[in-house]
């Protein structure tokens, strides 16, 4: 799942606004390997401000318009806004990626039902805190499972997110990923979005510098590369089926490696 923040702000670095370099980006992201294509409008970094869902609906719509009729990939909407993933499926998406695990808005699981699309439903822990982040995020999911199939989404239509980042401490993102396989118990397709994500840097020590007390925001970028790579092999043997990454080429073939050894493909 490759990458397209139409957003200024992104915590990536790779943000962007206008329409057609947005529909360029996910056209190389294709070329590069990407079976999907996930567009976010909407920055998820910590301390973000949220933007409006006509902000939002301007950011995402003309993109997603324009690469349905371009490119064969499926899309997939990054929006925990109804109205906006209802727009987006309109226009040509063919997927909905939940960061609230249908806490913000349940009637997306009704809109994923409706339209008969796949969701994410990710563990979400902002504004919360937990001991035993694998047992809430297990709980959780079952959770957002339960509310998605009490909708009438399908089984086979629901994908899960353990939510690397999002309310997690640096060393439990770590320890989703030592015990990613125990989420195997959902029965359910396991998502991963660990591509350039804080805990990496602060593995590596590529923290934002600090000059006069001022905070220097340092995009991660290639920075986090080897890292990410890392994250992305350990996590397909520790069982995840997709990979949502900024990085299409180095990643497509992280992964192409890492299947060839744990799935033999």
């Amino acid at each position: 799942m490759g990458v397209v923040n139409v957003s200024p702000d992104s915590f990536s670095g790779d943000g962007v606004i206008d329409t057609e370099e947005a529909v360029a980006r996910a056209k190389q992201l294709t070329s590069e390997g990407a079976d999907i294509i996930d567009i976010g409008g909407e920055s998820t970094r910590p301390g973000s401000d949220p933007v409006s869902i006509d902000e939002e609906l301007g950011r995402v719509i003309p993109v997603v318009e324009k690469l349905a009729q371009d490119i064969l990939a499926p899309l997939s909407i990054d929006t925990y806004k109804l109205e906006v993933a209802r727009q987006a499926l309109d226009a040509g998406a063919k997927m909905i990626n939940d960061v609230w695990g249908l806490r913000k808005e349940p009637a997306l699981a009704d809109l994923a039902a409706q339209k008969g699309v796949p969701i994410v439903l990710m563990s979400n822990q902002r504004g919360s805190s937990c001991q035993d982040i694998i047992s809430t995020v297990i709980s959780d999911l079952k959770r957002a499972i339960g509310q998605a199939l009490g909708a009438g989404v399908p089984w086979e239509n629901i994908i899960v997110d353990p939510g690397i980042g999002f309310g997690k401490t640096q060393e439990q993102n770590l320890e989703i990923l030592q015990r990613l396989d125990e989420l195997k118990t959902l029965g359910r397709p396991i998502l991963l979005g660990s591509s350039r994500k804080s805990f990496i840097g602060w593995v590596l020590d590529l923290t934002p510098e600090r000059r006069s007390n001022k905070v220097t925001f340092i995009p991660p970028g290639d920075q986090r590369l080897e890292g990410t790579a890392a994250t992305i092999a350990i996590g397909i043997a520790k069982g995840a089926d997709i990979v949502r990454v900024h990085d299409v080429r180095e990643m497509a073939r992280v992964c192409r490696m890492s299947d060839a050894i744990v799935r033999g493909v």
